[in-house]
């Protein structure tokens, strides 16, 4: 063999030695994680409302698909595609501190020589119990669809129905329960520290924990998107920003006042449905 195939080779070898050292840190996956999955997400549902007004576009397909009676097999997986990416989308950002957590002791038990898995793992097991979710929504959409509680289009058809809604989700903010949640998911260290695992099946699990954790917080929020719109993008950012907001440790206080905001919205909803159905006398 030459000299310069040689050296050629050698460079080779020792830029896929580089490679390989960065994505051997932890920290560098666990970035890679969140950007891939939440981008994932969000490019879908960017192909979907890409042209939404023509009568051929993704998205009309799925307001259509949302409107089938029949609940042919592809649209169901047309409507539970869309919902897993908006988890993916939404959710995936939120957990980022969680994961980050992760690998920052990963990263150090690795400079130690102690075995570790990739937080892709631990990231897959986060990620089934929002795709869980995302299947259940699907069930609820078709449902409510029947019941004429959201049209045929991807919103609500009831004024009292989002009212009830927003109040749910606002009520909730305040229970015991979303605030165990929220703790767990803001104090991830002691939760790893006190259950860490070196085998892959170890690791997913502790996603699937950490996964139930953030669906305890985080559910009522998520069924907003039923009042204001499944493909309503502006909310899906919103909502995403404020879960992200109270996982990175933003304390009670805002938990509290986006509660406050949930349910003057929802009684603004429903005050105004009721109006709607008043009778009108002529003096």
């Amino acid at each position: 063999m030459s000299e310069a195939a040689n050296r050629d080779l050698t460079h080779l070898s020792s830029a896929a030695g580089r490679l390989s050292a960065v994505f051997a840190r932890p920290k560098v996956i666990a970035v890679a994680c969140v950007i891939l999955l939440a981008g994932l997400g969000w490019a879908y549902l960017a192909l979907l409302t890409a042209g939404m007004n023509g009568p051929s576009s993704a998205f009309d397909v799925l307001c259509r698909a949302m409107g089938d009676s029949t609940l042919r097999p592809t649209s169901v997986a047309l409507i539970a595609l869309m919902w897993g990416a908006m988890t993916l989308a939404m959710m995936l950002p939120s957990a980022a501190p969680m994961i980050f957590t992760y690998a920052e002791i990963a990263d150090t038990a690795a400079r130690k020589g102690e075995r570790i898995v990739s937080p892709f793992v631990l990231a897959a097991g986060y990620t089934v119990i929002w795709l869980g979710f995302a299947l259940l929504a699907t069930v609820a959409q078709v449902a409510l669809t029947r019941l004429a509680l959201l049209d045929s289009g991807p919103a609500s058809a009831s004024g009292l129905f989002s009212g009830a809604i927003f109040v749910t989700a606002g009520v909730y903010q305040f229970s015991a329960l979303k605030h165990a949640c929220l703790h767990q998911c803001q104090h991830p260290f002691p939760f790893f520290f006190a259950n860490w695992k070196t085998t892959p099946r170890g690791v997913f699990r502790l996603g699937v924990k950490q996964g139930l954790f953030c669906l305890g917080c985080c559910w009522a929020m998520m069924l907003v998107m039923f009042a204001v719109g499944v493909m309503n993008v502006i909310w899906m950012a919103g909502l995403g920003i404020v879960m992200t907001i109270e996982k990175i440790g933003s304390g009670r206080r805002f938990s509290h006042a986006v509660g406050v905001v949930l349910i003057v919205a929802g009684v603004a909803f429903i005050v105004t449905a009721t109006a709607a159905h008043w009778p009108v006398h002529a003096n």
